[in-house]
């Protein structure tokens, strides 16, 4: 019996436009960021930082040295949220729904500060409401200092949690991802970015 849904954000809660993502930042003057960005799991110091290793500001540093000039926050944020193609009405309903149906839903993400500061405030479903408004909990892997699909992250967000593995549903856009959590005995459904999984995903409950 599922009683615990475990979500990914990107490619799940909200649709990624990576192609938008990459144009943002060789905007920025990153010319290889098609070659440095990734839609799962990132790497050099854009991995560094969402796994916690590096600090926002270090980033913003860091980046502007591979752009040949001082950034902005909000520039990195700008070049970050072009990953948001939309976030869909419908998704947002539906984890409303479960949460009154006695589910407890759990936010796992690769993420950063600089995404986060848009998801994380009233600006993130158009309606006033938070990403974290939709959930019981949010394990975010700059803050956890663990990415996807490292198994860490997912025994630290078990553990944490104090919930058994059977008794959870995990959803990601990630093949990976949904293999690592499989292998911990936690039930998986992989809807690929974008898909309408919402009356799907009751076939697993």
């Amino acid at each position: 019996m599922i009683k615990n849904i475990i979500f990914d954000l990107g490619g799940v809660i909200m649709t990624l436009d990576p192609q938008k993502a990459v144009e943002r930042f060789i905007e920025l003057g990153v010319a290889d960021a098609g070659r440095r960005l990734d839609s799962y799991t990132q790497s050099g110091i854009f991995g560094d930082m969402e796994e916690g290793k590096i600090s926002a500001e270090e980033f913003r540093r860091e980046l502007g040295k591979l752009a040949g000039r001082e950034l902005t926050f909000e520039d990195c944020k700008y070049a970050w949220t072009g990953y948001v193609k939309e976030v869909p009405v419908r998704n947002l309903r539906v984890l409303s729904e479960l949460r009154k149906q006695g589910y407890r839903l759990i936010l796992l993400s690769n993420t950063n500060p600089y995404m986060m500061s848009w998801a994380m405030s009233k600006d993130f479903d158009g309606q006033g409401h938070a990403l974290s408004d939709y959930f019981d909990a949010c394990y975010l892997s700059y803050k956890v200092k663990a990415m996807k699909p490292s198994e860490a992250f997912f025994r630290h967000v078990l553990s944490c949690e104090a919930i058994l593995p059977e008794e959870s549903l995990f959803l990601d856009d990630g093949q990976r991802n949904v293999e690592m959590a499989a292998k911990l005995g936690i039930k998986t459904f992989c809807p690929a970015n974008g898909d309408d999984w919402t009356e799907e995903i009751y076939k697993y409950l």
